[in-house]
């Protein structure tokens, strides 16, 4: 399993809302500028996390984007789930209701179960606000903002 840019830049935006926008909106150039993330691709991904109630929207002058609940209430598995789909690694029938011909014969499915639980776990044990956490002590280190640190300079 590998993740695609909509599941990385999409996270890096959350952090970046969960980091700027407590006192007003964040437009979408504002996150596109700061993360070095298209504008264009970032309106898909902000629809996609809009649609599954992530974020929510304000319309007008100071309109823009915010978290739809707070940053300790979302997971990283909420938000790579709604841009990616079916994180499983393995997509075993024995397992999925899809039933499968094998399954009473196949010892291989109990790996791609743990497997497949223990992602599910990860991501649903990571909260947005730990990574804004991580972010600040990391800006205090360097003395520069949080926003460098949610992974501009790396392929995450």
């Amino acid at each position: 399993m590998r993740l695609s840019t909509k599941g990385r830049y999409g996270l890096r935006a959350m952090v970046d809302l969960a980091l700027n926008s407590e006192e007003e909106a964040v437009s979408i150039s504002s996150i596109a500028l700061r993360q070095g993330i298209s504008e264009s691709y970032l309106e898909q991904l902000i629809a996609k996390l809009r649609k599954a109630s992530l974020v929510v929207s304000t319309r007008g002058v100071s309109g823009g984007y915010r978290l739809s609940r707070p940053a300790d209430q979302i997971t990283a598995g909420d938000v790579l789930r709604a841009l990616e789909g079916d994180m499983r690694a393995v997509d075993c029938g024995a397992f999925s209701g899809e039933g499968c011909e094998g399954a009473d014969l196949c010892v291989t499915k109990y790996v791609w179960q743990r497997i497949n639980e223990s992602i599910e776990e990860a991501m649903d044990q990571i909260f947005i606000s730990q990574l804004v956490e991580e972010s600040k002590k990391m800006a205090e280190k360097s003395r520069k903002s949080p926003e460098e640190f949610v992974g501009k300079h790396c392929n995450g």
